[in-house]
């Protein structure tokens, strides 16, 4: 009876095991969450590029590299992290079209920060509500254009 009982409990915590190992993905498990822009991209190579540089640095004040290594490893880094930065800026130039999109959301934001606060006190009880709601947060009474 005891050797039975330690042989169901030994398949069972061996299946409890391979069980997550042996099931299929499914389709959300294979998908990534990254955000990939094109400027997010050039700006995570150019941080890796920083810490290259950083890592060579500390290197070369081990003492675990020549001079001539560290001068030629250390310009190209440069030069690339360079056209990293080039490449970034000429993203963030913005067209006419995207100029103008963005002057107008501008002129809407303050123009909204120009009209006056409005009010969100409860009729009922008086109390001064942060947020426009449909339902007063202190008496739960039913707010006036909601």
């Amino acid at each position: 009876m005891l050797l039975a009982t330690a042989i169901l409990l030994t398949v069972g915590l061996m299946i409890y095991v391979a069980a997550p190992l042996l099931a299929p993905e499914g389709p959300e498990e294979s998908v990534l969450p990254i955000d990939v822009t094109l400027q997010s991209d050039l700006k995570r190579r150019r941080m890796v590029i920083y810490d290259n540089l950083q890592d060579l640095e500390f290197e070369f004040k081990a003492g675990k590299i020549a001079p001539e290594d560290y001068e030629s490893l250390r310009r190209n880094y440069l030069a690339e992290a360079a056209q990293l930065m080039l490449a970034s800026q000429d993203q963030e130039k913005m067209s006419e079209h995207e100029a103008l999109i963005e002057r107008e959301v501008a002129a809407q934001r303050a123009a909204l920060r120009k009209a006056a606060p409005q009010s969100y006190a409860c009729p009922k009880c008086g109390y001064e509500n942060p947020l426009p709601v449909k339902f007063c947060g202190e008496c739960g009474a039913k707010m006036p254009g909601q």
